[in-house]
């Protein structure tokens, strides 16, 4: 696929190939087919002449948008192994997370050194400004520079000699990339995706998004957006971060496709978003009743797709067979295909997935074909994953053991912005199960306690103890609920007397 797109962009150089959107909503090129290939090209030759050769590693700290895509894609045509690093981590997780990677070189934008408060120290010593990483390597300055940001990368380095190592098939066994997952500061957990696997990945997430008007735009900012839309000939318009400028940009634009997380779409429907073709949403749970507001507001097809760092996708469903679904649980589709699911025996129960695009392995660690998702599951007669809730975050009530995943798509009623279960600690080691539900703005509390009292008695022997509300707090890249953070304000509440 990236070599394709490689190709697809230099046939076709002047047409744009990536927009963003002005405070009216309007688009507006950020660079075109040809000047990604030749940023591209710029950085291969940079990182080559620096001494980089295939198997090595670049940590990479550049914001989504042309420059971090045409960084991949210099690093998959040299065959080096890049580092996903995520600033705002903080100075002991990165310096963990370093130590395990090991980078050759980083390549930092502006705003990532900023973020990670590298700016400082690299004005004296062009390297990683947090204690003791000397050792770990040099940092270069991807784009524009700002006061005390690293030296730039070198984009005047010639061309020649420059070698092609995408298109080989020996190669495909080598790592391609380094994706930082869970883990602890001291143990900190990467997943690593081969050339294979990594290409495995956007061939299914091509043949999810196949659309018959290649011309046509796609609204998305992730690389398994951008790397097939473009290949097709589809320009990709980055999503306004502005909830009320994205809402202008869906209406001017009018995108065939639109991949956003929940929390986008949740922002965007408030806003007064419009939607139409399809539109994708994941890497964090999407509610039926989430899925249904977005086709009411004009969408031909919502679907929530089911990914993991370790394989994505894995599976997708459209909101009306979501809708349909009746029994426990949260259906996320079929298997994709080349995905094979298995459920672990004992009562854990836990989703095993395999497949050409699951990770190779964990760095520092064995390869795994089977990739253990944590999460709780079971297939139907129909072979479809429906999930029933994370292992880690079992509620323990009077000796049973609660599952929140189960029950909680029976939250999401209408006027339910977000609901989850969580546990509160009751005394000798037992817990209270809460119920934490975030109203639609101008939804009266009154209103979804009346509207939520069937759902609730019909969790049977799981019915919560108490019902608050209040905002959800949101945590990491994709704002997932932050369940350790919910259950500390759940806690507050009951004991200031809300329930």
């Amino acid at each position: 696929m990236l070599d394709r797109l490689d190709h697809a962009l230099r046939a076709r150089p002047e047409r744009p190939a990536v927009l963003t959107a002005t405070r009216g909503g309007a688009p507006r090129v950020r660079a075109t087919r040809g000047e990604l290939a030749e940023l591209s090209d710029a950085f291969a030759a940079a990182l080559h002449a620096r001494g980089l050769r295939a198997g090595d590693t670049v940590g990479v700290a550049v914001r989504p948008g042309p420059r971090a895509l045409a960084v991949l894609l210099a690093l998959w045509r040299l065959g080096l192994r890049g580092a996903v690093l995520d600033p705002g981590a903080g100075p002991e997780v990165l310096r963990a997370r370093l130590a395990l990677a090991r980078p050759s070189l980083v390549l930092a934008d502006a705003a990532a050194q900023a973020v990670a408060g590298w700016a400082r120290p690299l004005a004296r010593r062009a390297r990683l400004a947090l204690p003791d990483l000397a050792e770990l390597g040099p940092v270069a300055t991807v784009g524009p520079r700002l006061p005390g940001c690293a030296p730039g990368l070198d984009l005047g380095a010639t061309r020649a000699g420059v070698p092609v190592h995408g298109g080989s098939d020996g190669d495909r066994d080598d790592d391609a990339v380094i994706v930082f997952t869970s883990g602890t500061t001291s143990r900190p957990r990467a997943v690593v995706h081969t050339r294979a696997g990594l290409a495995a990945g956007m061939e299914t997430v091509s043949a999810l998004f196949a659309a018959a008007r290649p011309d046509e735009p796609v609204l998305g900012g992730t690389f398994f957006v951008l790397v097939p839309a473009l290949t097709r000939g589809a320009p990709v318009a980055l999503p306004a971060r502005s909830p009320r400028v994205l809402a202008r940009q869906l209406r001017r634009l009018r995108p065939q496709d639109t991949y956003l997380t929940p929390p986008q779409l949740r922002d965007a429907l408030g806003a007064g978003a419009r939607f139409g073709g399809r539109v994708w949403t994941g890497s964090a749970p999407a509610s039926a009743e989430l899925l249904g507001r977005v086709r009411d507001a004009g969408a031909d097809e919502a679907w929530g797709v089911y990914a993991l760092t370790e394989l994505f996708p894995a599976a997708a469903v459209e909101s009306r067979e979501k809708a349909a679904f009746e029994g426990p649980g949260d259906l996320v589709g079929a298997p994709l295909p080349g995905v094979r699911a298995e459920v672990s025996a004992g009562p854990d129960a836990q989703l095993l997935l395999s497949g050409p695009a699951a990770r190779h392995r964990y760095l520092g660690e064995e390869p795994d074909p089977w990739v253990r998702t944590g999460d709780r599951a079971r297939l139907d007669g129909a072979g479809r994953i429906v999930l029933e809730g994370r292992s880690k975050d079992m509620v323990l009530r009077r000796a049973e053991n609660i599952y929140p995943g189960l029950y909680e798509p029976a939250l999401h009623v209408p006027g339910v912005e977000l609901g989850v279960l969580v546990g509160v600690p009751a005394g000798d080691g037992d817990e209270r199960l809460v119920a934490v539900v975030q109203p639609r703005r101008g939804t009266a509390e009154a209103t979804l306690r009346a509207a939520l009292s069937e759902p609730l008695r019909g969790m049977g022997t799981a019915r919560p103890d108490a019902l608050v509300f209040a905002e959800i707090p949101l945590s990491g890249r994709s704002r997932k609920p932050d369940r350790p953070a919910t259950a500390a304000l759940a806690a507050a509440l009951l004991k200031g007397g809300r329930t």
